[in-house]
């Protein structure tokens, strides 16, 4: 194989996996530095992780950003392709003002927030297309205040000031909420119209399947939720 998975011939027939078996603690943090040298980074305070398929994240009490893992589709925001066995420094957000607040993992891309409000991609929602090596801005949601973000397989779902805004390409199963006869799918981010208005304190999306949650403290707000359809596994 690629090494991708810690998966090993033991021996015939048969195939093991190289597995931490006991909680052991991440110790070791590095920065590469443009000449090739590895260097410690020193004063590491995790504040936050997340984590992919076969990526993690790390944000630290400085705002910083740090990843390993599998490297392939650029996922963790090196510039290249190479897994990573230790943390290692995402240069970007090693800037004054430049640092991260939130930090997400998809399945082979990540995201995170910078404490200017921007929101940053990396890596491939859909791997067939081309991959963005390094933390890039994603337009689309500039001047969004971005309160929670999700993936699941290739599917985005984020909530935004009042609204929930949502992006995957195909193939979808309705977990962009985009309701009937309209297209399921979408490489560019929208509005879920459905819940337009509605104040989505926090979202989550499972490999194929999304769930918010949402505010009701006020009548007016109450009101909107009523007025949309409940889930009932018995019509399924």
């Amino acid at each position: 194989g690629h090494n991708s998975d810690g998966k090993f011939i033991a021996r015939a027939q048969r195939i093991e996996y190289d597995c931490e078996l006991v909680p052991r603690r991440v110790g070791i943090f590095v920065e590469r530095t443009k000449d090739g040298q590895v260097l410690p980074v020193p004063n590491v305070v995790v504040r936050d992780v997340a984590c992919g398929a076969n990526h993690t994240l790390v944000l630290d009490s400085q705002k910083r950003v740090f990843s390993w893992g599998f490297g392939g589709y650029g996922r963790l925001g090196h510039a290249e392709q190479k897994d990573e066995m230790v943390p290692r420094l995402v240069k970007l957000f090693d800037f004054p003002g430049r640092g991260a607040v939130q930090i997400y993992a998809g399945y082979t891309c990540s995201f995170a927030v910078s404490e200017t409000g921007g929101l940053f991609f990396w890596g491939a929602t859909n791997t067939s297309r081309e991959s963005t090596m390094y933390p890039k801005a994603v337009q689309d949601l500039c001047g969004w205040k971005i309160r929670s973000l999700a993936c699941g397989k290739s599917s985005i779902i984020v909530a935004a000031d009042e609204s929930t805004i949502s992006w995957g390409p195909s193939p979808t199963f309705g977990e962009l909420g985009y309701g009937d006869h309209k297209p399921k799918s979408s490489t560019a981010a929208q509005e879920v119209k459905t819940l337009d208005g509605i104040y989505t304190e926090q979202v989550a999306m499972g490999y194929a399947h999304s769930l918010v949650i949402a505010r009701d403290e006020s009548d007016a707000e109450k009101e909107k939720l009523r007025k949309l359809p409940e889930y009932n596994p018995r019509t399924i």
